[in-house]
C-alpha cells in the first residue's frame, strides 16, 4: 500500500474522482491532505513507477501529491504507522480508500481479507521530505 515517509497509510477519497482536490475545511482536519511545496517534487521508493506520482493544487494553498491522478490523504484515526483505520469509511461526503498493492482501489469489502495479508508485505513510499 502506498505510505508517507513515516510509514502513515496514504489515502483517496471518492469525491476527487481522480482529479482534484475536494477534501477541504473541516474535511481536510480528519483527513490531512499530503502537501508538498511547490517547486519540489515527492521522494519515491519501493517499486513506485515515478510517472503516476506527482501533485495538484490545493483550494486551501499549496499543493498536494497525487498517484494516477489521485490526491492523496492521511487520515487522523490512524495512531501510528501500519494502520489503515479509514479503509472503506463513508465520511466528509464520500468513501476512502488504501492504494493496496495492485494499484486498484478497494471498494468491496469481500476483498479486504486478502487485501489484509498483503497490505504489509511491499509498502511503497511517497514522501515530501
Amino acid at each position: 500500500m502506498l505510505v508517507n515517509g513515516q510509514g502513515r497509510t496514504l489515502y483517496t477519497f471518492v469525491p476527487d474522482a481522480g482529479s482534484k482536490v475536494t477534501c477541504v475545511g473541516a474535511c481536510a482536519v480528519t483527513w490531512p491532505p499530503l502537501k508538498i511545496s511547490s517547486g519540489r517534487k515527492p521522494a519515491i521508493s519501493g517499486g513506485i513507477n515515478a510517472s503516476l506520482v506527482g501533485s495538484d493544487s490545493d483550494p486551501s494553498g499549496g499543493r498536494v501529491v497525487t498517484y494516477q491522478g489521485w490526491p492523496l490523504y492521511l487520515y487522523r484515526g490512524d495512531h501510528r504507522a501500519g494502520t489503515y483505520n479509514g479503509q472503506g469509511l463513508n465520511s466528509k461526503g464520500g468513501l476512502w480508500y488504501v492504494v493496496p498493492p495492485s494499484d486498484v482501489l478497494v471498494t468491496q469489502h469481500r476483498h479486504m481479507v486478502r487485501l489484509r495479508e498483503r497490505l504489509h508485505a511491499h509498502p511503497r513510499t511517497v514522501s515530501t521530505r
